[in-house]
């Protein structure tokens, strides 16, 4: 597993795929680390990957220890209420809120602890009931309904395209959130900052780019195949 030849390309893709991007932005990448181990991530981290993404709860949680200092971490995956104390002081951003009952929970562990938790709310953007997230139409009322959270910020949302061979499908679900974005950025609402986009993966982030996306989630494409 050649894993800098691997994120060189990666990177050459994102840079590429910028130039083409309805937003203008930069991109961050997120290398998503689930199932592969400490010394691989050490490898990637040493090859200047700065964030890294974690799907469960437990995995978070036995490499941060080991590599907190060197790497920030996000909290990509479905999260539990019941998991939020474990992880809601260790992410620099929860990608998956979608629903009150977690936003509640997420709250109320950040007062406590006198901090703001960064969040997106993850949208639904593929429109299949096995995929979390908020339905599109419904993400504008619910974000309204988190504006007097002190302690948790929404920074942005978050899309899981649908997997499909149909690439005309996945790029429009893309462009609805990207217009999503936008629209709420433009609310101007003084307690939520449309400043994250994350979506496209390793099967989809080109595109995703195109569409507005400053923020990927990437991990087969740079560590190989997950070893389960």
């Amino acid at each position: 597993m050649d894993i800098r030849r691997n994120l060189e390309e990666v990177l050459k893709k994102i840079e590429i795929a910028e130039k083409k991007s309805i937003s203008g932005e930069k991109v961050e990448l997120i290398a998503v680390t689930k199932t592969h181990g400490i010394d691989i991530i050490k490898e990637a981290v040493n090859l200047g990957v700065t964030d890294i993404g974690e799907n469960k709860v437990q995995e978070f949680i036995s490499k941060y220890d080991s590599l907190n200092e060197d790497v920030n971490f996000h909290m990509i995956g479905t999260l539990q209420s019941n998991k939020v104390k474990y992880i809601y002081d260790k992410a620099k951003l929860i990608h998956s809120l979608d629903r009150l009952s977690l936003a509640k929970e997420i709250e109320k562990r950040a007062k406590d602890s006198n901090i703001v938790v960064n969040c997106l709310v993850q949208v639904n953007i593929s429109e299949e009931d096995s995929k979390g997230g908020v339905a599109l139409s419904e993400t504008e009322k619910f974000i309204e309904s988190l504006l007097e959270f002190e302690n948790l910020k929404i920074v942005g949302l978050m899309g899981i395209a649908k997997n499909t061979e149909d690439l005309s499908e996945i790029r429009s679900s893309f462009r609805k959130l990207y217009k999503l974005k936008e629209k709420l950025k433009n609310r101007n609402i003084e307690e939520i900052e449309m400043k994250y986009l994350s979506m496209g993966m390793s099967s989809d982030f080109e595109m995703a780019i195109e569409e507005g996306s400053n923020m990927v989630r990437i991990g087969s494409s740079i560590f190989g195949k997950r070893d389960y």
